[in-house]
């Protein structure tokens, strides 16, 4: 039976960090990227451990092994994970309904994934869903950004609700799509 809760140890969070290395696209083939998506940032557990601090990750797990998970990632963080900071630069500068993104309470979802073998039972879904139960009376939003050629992800968000916000392009040459869910709703 799967089962949808926020992080409550360290155990999980170096789950997070085993399923999470499985899923880099370094470590992944070109077709694997194109059919299944992937993951960019690798989190050290120091850091991974301090933003569940502030905002524990979702994780969706069978049994006691961690099969998913979505993790919360506060402002306070935007510096610490150098292939974000364009997103949040990028982010200071947009308006979401006529007003800045900054005036909203937000978190971003500082990365998303599902094991291999549970993706296509809504798992996904189910990870955003407890997201939203987690955190719609303290946030207002849940923003991230995806990879324009992450297909699969920019699909499955679209599905539940995210809405692009805004496109650009990283000094590394990789284009973005900043992608936004409000809670409100």
């Amino acid at each position: 039976m799967l089962t949808f809760s926020l992080v409550s140890d360290n155990a999980e969070i170096e789950s997070i960090l085993l399923l999470q290395k499985a899923n880099l696209a370094c470590n992944l083939s070109a077709e694997e990227i194109a059919s299944q998506g992937f993951v960019t940032v690798a989190h050290n557990p120091e850091l991974l451990r301090k933003m569940n601090e502030a905002a524990p990750s979702i994780i969706a797990k069978d049994e006691n092994k961690v099969i998913g998970y979505a993790i919360a990632m506060t402002q306070d963080f935007k510096n610490d994970v150098p292939v974000l900071i364009p997103m949040f630069q990028a982010m200071d500068k947009l308006e979401y309904k006529g007003k800045k993104l900054h005036e909203f309470s937000y978190v971003v979802s500082g990365q998303v994934c599902v094991a291999k073998e549970y993706r296509g039972q809504q798992v996904f879904d189910q990870l955003y869903h407890t997201y939203k139960e987690k955190y719609a009376g303290q946030y207002d939003l849940i923003v991230t950004e995806i990879a324009s050629r992450n297909s699969r992800s920019l699909k499955a968000h679209g599905r539940i609700g995210f809405e692009v916000l805004h496109s650009y392009l990283a000094p590394d040459g990789e284009n973005w799509e900043i992608v936004i869910w409000d809670l409100r709703k």
